[in-house]
């Protein structure tokens, strides 16, 4: 008899078509190799799902021939498998009762396999969604593994970790062979973006046909025989065809497989999925399949020496266990990188490489030490107090701002599966997820650092992350009058509006540098009031003792906990607070904080996205319609009007530097028109050779109509500095 194979079917995930691929594709491979068949149904969760598809009733199974001591003839292996007539294949199911699972052992599987070679070229295992120790020990049997996945984003995620499981289990890559069953291409993901993210080229396309699928199940008969002439059942010819022109079984059966994997599954112990001894394997929450990433090739001899020092760090001490023991003591970590360190020195010992000099080795220990401990090649320069963002665009590319220019380091990531870990390390303490329903976080460092990451599918490239850096030392208005931002006369005038509970918005643009003069500005409030602050991600840090801080929740993995910045602004209400500040107003918290500001909660202040005061009113007008209340533009104008005093512009300048670029009143409505007058501004002249910007803060010669009113409030501003210089 010719070379006998068997090739076991895995689901990425249940209600891929696993069940009914593996009939129609062991009845294709019978009709056109014209070699003996056998289909087996091992699949723990559905259990005589194939019997049924085709219209049999199995008295025998895997579990007794696998009990079989000695050798089997023919005859009595007959006597353990039923026919398909229609197709001539042969068929035997695991167990003929779920109950009889328990029994069923890894051995037996192994054994059935052994017996099952000697008789037929071809044997068709369907596995299910879920590996166990008879799955496992079919796999060591296998040439092939087919891992069949649907172009749904939830399904890859599931499929990833198939493929991720298979590949701890030291399986060889090249024996995954991935199918996209239930195609269409009017919906769903196209088959370039799946190999895209399952990191594998698809080997088959079977297209989704409902209409016939519905008449053949009706039918107990397969795609193969009654429809033979439909597009299903040419892709399912095509894809044997495929494998037997390239005589890929045969090759595939000369690869290296483990003898042992069963000891690496589920942590060295085997049980059956629901068994009391089972182990699930916790998801990963990142959308990538990291088995394929721990094999990317370096692109130099220092990257390569640092991911095998890494891969042998791993295998030597649990990091991740113990970085978990230390938390953000200092001591313990201290003391964990010493530790570490001497581990390092040890392995480089070890290795053969070029690099032998001291300064040399001192790099590629700390570089080392810094991607297992702290955040890779990032930790220097959130070291560095001359950057204010980094910007990973890949593992290969990181660029920073310094002085408010863009400029590209030297830095890298040795691999993705670097990159990816350090956002976990990043999101992980917080309670933040990163996975298939939200490929993208908003997090913060201890530092009160803001982090953004972003995944595939969504980033084609691959993870991006950027953080902005929050200064080690709190800004005062002083350091914004030596930076230029303002004037001296600037900030006391904002103080004294502070001080007389006006309510501010701060407007701006990405990167303007909102937050900051937000925080030196709630500085100014008088340490007796009560201040409640909501943000996104915490970044405030203000020197007031009666100080709370409210910080929004991510929906969890099941869609639901999600606490919105509208409804912690609706919380504040009941916290008795002297000043409310939103970190930034985005959606229909806006109308929640200018119904406060006009209900007893003066002196309030937030933050909007804008380029200048005109599009301020704008923005907020816009924001306030996405509070669903369909109010008419007319009475959200009037509210504005009445609720905000004044509106601080905040730019970035061409040349990178961040001024208060306007402060403007709102004096009322005219008609359906906002009146704005401003009162301080910037006056750009041109640019130096240094390509720095040239201008002056100028007074507009308005006297802000409230002035009277502070005045009563025993707060004096000289009338000078509104004088036109």
């Amino acid at each position: 008899m010719a070379a006998s194979h068997v090739i076991a079917v895995v689901g990425g995930k249940g209600g891929v078509g696993k069940t009914t691929f593996a009939a129609n594709y062991a009845i294709a491979t019978a009709v056109d190799t014209k070699g003996k068949v056998l289909l087996v149904d091992m699949d723990p969760r559905a259990c005589g799902d194939i019997g049924m598809i085709l219209g049999l009733k199995p008295k025998r199974t895997i579990l007794e021939l696998g009990a079989h001591e000695g050798r089997i003839d023919a005859a009595q292996m007959m006597s353990y498998v039923s026919v398909h007539a229609p197709s001539g294949i042969h068929f035997m199911p695991s167990v003929l009762d779920p109950e009889q699972l328990v029994n069923l052992e890894p051995q037996h599987a192994a054994t059935a396999m052994k017996h099952a070679m000697n008789f037929y070229n071809y044997i068709i295992v369907d596995l299910g969604n879920d590996l166990d120790g008879a799955g496992v020990k079919v796999l060591e049997s296998s040439s092939m593994i087919y891992v069949l996945t649907m172009p749904e984003i939830i399904v890859l995620h599931h499929t990833r970790r198939m493929i991720e499981k298979i590949q701890n289990l030291l399986f060889p890559m090249e024996m995954i062979k991935l199918v996209l069953n239930r195609f269409t291409s009017t919906k769903g993901i196209l088959p370039q973006m799946v190999q895209t993210n399952l990191r594998k080229p698809i080997l088959g396309i079977i297209p989704e046909d409902e209409a016939t699928a519905v008449q053949c199940m009706t039918k107990a008969q397969s795609f193969i025989l009654a429809a033979p002439r439909t597009e299903i059942t040419k892709s399912y010819f095509m894809l044997v065809r495929n494998i037997q022109q390239q005589q890929l079984l045969d090759k595939l059966a000369q690869l290296k497989k483990p003898s042992d994997a069963l000891s690496r599954l589920s942590g060295g112990k085997a049980s059956r999925p629901g068994s009391p001894s089972g182990e699930q394997k916790a998801p990963s929450q990142i959308v990538f399949d990291r088995s394929q990433m721990k094999d990317e090739k370096p692109s130099d001899q220092w990257s390569a020496l640092k991911q095998r020092i890494h891969k042998q760090l791993i295998e030597t001490m649990d990091l991740k266990k113990v970085d978990t023991e230390t938390g953000n003591d200092p001591k313990k970590k201290a003391v964990l990188r010493e530790k570490t360190k001497t581990v390092v020195v040890e392995l480089l010992d070890k290795e053969e490489h070029p690099f032998r000099s001291r300064d040399e080795i001192q790099k590629l220990v700390k570089e080392i030490l810094d991607e297992a401990l702290e955040l890779g090649p990032i930790q220097d320069l959130l070291q560095d107090d001359s950057v204010n963002e980094i910007m990973v665009n890949r593992k290969d590319q990181i660029y920073v701002e310094r002085g408010g220019k863009l400029v590209k380091t030297n830095a890298t990531f040795s691999g993705t599966a670097q990159l990816l870990a350090v956002i976990e390390r990043i999101v992980s303490p917080l309670g933040r997820r990163i996975d298939e329903k939200t490929p993208y976080v908003d997090a913060r460092l201890p530092d009160g650092s803001r982090v953004h990451a972003i995944i595939p599918p969504l980033s084609i490239q691959g993870p991006m992350l950027t953080i902005r850096k929050f200064a080690k030392h709190r800004l005062i208005y002083k350091d914004l009058v030596k930076f230029g931002s303002m004037t001296d006369e600037m900030a006391d005038f904002l103080r004294s509006c502070i001080e007389a509970r006006l309510n501010i918005v701060i407007s701006g643009g990405t990167g303007s540098g909102k937050t900051t003069l937000l925080n030196v500005l709630a500085s100014f409030i008088p340490s007796n009031e009560r201040i409640l602050t909501v943000e996104d991600s915490a970044e405030l840090q203000l020197p007031q003792d009666h100080w709370g801080r409210l910080e929004t929740r991510p929906a969890n993995i099941e869609g639901k906990g999600e606490v919105s910045i509208r409804e912690l602004v609706r919380n504040t209400l009941r916290m008795r607070p002297d000043r409310i500040i939103v970190g930034e107003c985005r959606a229909g918290e806006a109308l929640d904080m200018l119904q406060a500001m006009n209900t007893g909660h003066d002196g309030s202040m937030t933050t909007v996205h804008s380029n200048s005061p005109r599009d301020c009113i704008a923005r907020m007008e816009t924001l306030v319609m996405m509070a669903g209340m369909d109010l008419p533009a007319k009475a959200i104008r009037e509210q504005i009007a009445s609720a905000v005093n004044l509106v601080v512009q905040q730019s970035r300048l061409a040349d990178g530097s961040r001024k208060v670029t306007s402060i403007t009143e709102i004096v009322g409505m005219q008609g359906d028109v906002v009146t704005m007058q401003e009162i301080f501004g910037f006056r750009r002249t041109g640019m130096d050779k240094n390509r720095k910007v040239i201008g002056k803060f100028v007074a507009t010669g308005f006297i802000p109509k409230f002035i009277d009113e502070l005045e009563q409030q025993g707060i004096k501003i000289p009338r000078g500095i509104f004088s036109v210089t």
